[in-house]
């Protein structure tokens, strides 16, 4: 009876010791350095925000969060090895619209499922585009643009960053809901895309907010609308698309995710500490320079709008024709 009675017990701490050591874990995290891989290289939007916030982590939790920056295959690259991660808290991913909203239709098959294999954490901003034209053409409003397309079908073209980027989907998606023609003229990047419009090669395009805003303030193209359904706080003297084009709706949005199956103790740890980096008023100041808004949501919350995006974003790169083997 007495060894029974030892077994039990030993078999009992055994078993507690099981159970509770993931939470413990999650108590102590993190306890070495985080990976923090960006799908874009150094220089850009998202390795500069994901930077700050590298930074700001490193501060608080006095350990150090590494960005390692891999660009490529459309970000599918970078995405693909956060997927094939342990989800031990050590490997989180920054995406953005293009990583699991745009590929999710743009790829024929991707090496990994853009729902199942990632859990959201925290978003971290949200932006509009900007509708631009040329100072040339003669137009002041969406509602002008849409008139002058209907009577002129195919002449008015307009810039993107490439085939299935955002900025072609935006194009694709007006095209669509206003029942326009216009003509897509590829560039490799934002930047050209502008500088082609700048130099009235090209009469439109969808820029971000970076991109053009000191192109605006100069007079060489004019500021028509903001691609959100609903008005910009940063930008309240552009209207949405959506006043003239009902169901107009286009958001860049960046996040924090990792890999599927993170304990859920680290989940909520990170999103706690991530909003909280997101509510100081200098890291609001940060984000305004680069005409960024700070979106603060729950895990649950984030992953309802991860599904809503990507479903959105998958159908529109679909129905406009750019795919990718």
């Amino acid at each position: 009876m007495r060894r029974d009675a030892e077994m039990s017990f030993f078999a009992f701490v055994v078993l507690a010791a099981i159970v509770c050591a993931p939470a413990s874990a999650a108590e102590q995290y993190p306890t070495k350095p985080i990976r923090l891989i960006v799908p874009f290289p150094p220089g850009g939007l998202s390795d500069a925000l994901a930077r700050i916030i590298a930074r700001n982590i490193a501060q608080d939790w006095k350990q150090q969060l590494v960005i390692d920056n891999r660009p490529g295959a459309g970000t599918t690259l970078a995405a693909d090895i956060v997927a094939k991660s342990p989800a031990d808290g050590y490997t989180l991913f920054y995406q953005d619209i293009t990583t699991h909203g745009i590929n999710a239709g743009l790829y024929r098959k991707l090496p990994y499922d853009s729902l199942k294999d990632f859990v959201p954490i925290a978003m971290v901003s949200a932006s509009p585009l900007i509708l631009c034209v040329h100072s040339s053409l003669r137009v002041k409003s969406v509602k002008d643009l849409v008139a002058l397309a209907r009577v002129q079908p195919g002449r008015i073209n307009f810039a993107s960053s490439g085939n299935g980027t955002i900025l072609h989907l935006s194009g694709a998606l007006l095209m669509k809901l206003a029942k326009i023609d216009l003509t897509h003229v590829p560039y490799k990047g934002s930047a050209p895309a502008v500088t082609a419009v700048l130099s009235g090669e090209v009469a439109m395009t969808f820029g971000t907010t970076t991109s053009v805003i000191p192109h605006l303030k100069s007079g060489k193209i004019r500021g028509l609308a903001v691609t959100t359904k609903e008005p910009s706080q940063m930008f309240p003297e552009f209207p949405p698309i959506a006043q003239t084009v009902p169901g107009y709706d286009v958001k860049l949005f960046q996040g924090i995710i990792a890999p599927a199956g993170m304990p859920g103790n680290i989940v909520k740890k990170l999103n706690g500490e991530l909003n909280a980096i997101m509510s100081r008023p200098d890291i609001k100041e940060q984000w305004a320079t680069y005409g960024a808004e700070v979106v603060l949501l729950t895990p649950n919350e984030f992953a309802t709008r991860f599904k809503e995006e990507l479903d959105k974003l998958s159908k529109i790169a679909i129905d406009s024709g750019a795919r990718m083997d």
